[in-house]
């Protein structure tokens, strides 16, 4: 970050008030620099707040109005994808449950809750979600349960459903229009398209057998390049899709294990890669 006094980068710390799992972004233009952070507690409830950086004092403002409940720690967040202001000012989390909070100056409230498993008494949790800018309608999610749900946030009705794995959806990202990749407990990643619900493309397997793959994260700049990391692996994977089955690189400084990883938003040239060591990473994969 930059603050108006400073020139060059500044490190800036905020220290929630409990243990953090999930944070995200905010990318609106009249919000910038919008932190959403999501608690890690072991009750049944845990809470999510969004804090804002001040550009003037170089330090987060709060509000205790904007912080709230949320069932089970938020396994991912995201805010709506987009810079225009004329989009709606809301909020995606994951857990048990997809849920969509609309975000006001002075409370955030529940504007639906999306099921994607109302056959059943017994609901498998949501591992992850992506949400595009190229797509800001549709939301795709994993589940433990295999299973992989296509969103449709304007009807808030499923767009798709599919199963594209042997085990456990671990992590999954949009690549383009139509396209996402996953990762699962099977420790493949596979790529699946839309408009052939009924097959996917394995594009790399872990090669320590019987190993998930734990995160994943398409390169939204430049869709040639996916990364992936493996459970309890100290090493980032880069795949280049049009040579798949081959690592393009293998990144592995980390002392400990990886366990998320972010391509720079606005290069397709850097990613940051964060550990059990402590340490945060970035990595020019141009160089």
């Amino acid at each position: 970050m930059e603050s108006s006094s400073q020139k060059g980068p500044v490190i800036c710390t905020y220290v929630a008030q409990w243990p953090i799992y999930s944070l995200a972004w905010s990318t609106r233009r009249d919000k910038k620099s919008r932190l959403a952070i999501g608690s890690f507690l072991e009750d049944y409830s845990n809470k999510v707040e969004i804090v804002q950086f001040n550009n003037d004092t170089s330090d987060f403002t709060t509000d205790s109005r904007l912080i709230f409940d949320h069932p089970y720690s938020p396994t991912n967040l995201m805010f709506f994808p987009s810079k225009d202001v004329a989009n709606p000012d809301i909020i995606i989390t994951s857990g048990d449950y997809m849920r969509i909070w609309q975000i006001h100056d002075d409370r955030i409230e529940l504007k639906s809750l999306l099921n994607g498993n109302k056959c059943s008494e017994f609901n498998y949790a949501i591992t992850s979600f992506d949400w595009a800018d190229f797509d800001v309608h549709r939301v795709v999610s994993s589940s433990v349960d295999s299973t992989i749900i296509v969103w449709d946030i304007e009807k808030e009705t499923i767009y798709a459903q599919l199963v594209a794995h042997d085990k456990e959806v671990n992590d999954i990202s949009w690549g383009w229009f139509n396209i996402f990749a996953s990762v699962s407990g099977d420790g493949s990643v596979r790529v699946c398209d839309l408009r052939k619900k009924e097959r996917s493309t394995i594009i790399y397997e872990n090669p320590m057998q019987d190993c998930s793959l734990l995160r994943l994260e398409w390169n939204k700049s430049d869709p040639r390049f996916i990364a992936t990391v493996g459970m309890n692996s100290n090493k980032v994977v880069i795949l280049d899709i049009r040579f798949p089955s081959t690592p393009l690189m293998e990144l592995s400084k980390h002392r400990a294990s990886v366990n998320s990883i972010s391509w720079a938003p606005c290069t397709g040239q850097k990613i940051c890669s964060v550990g059990d060591d402590s340490r945060a990473l970035i990595w020019d994969v141009a160089s």
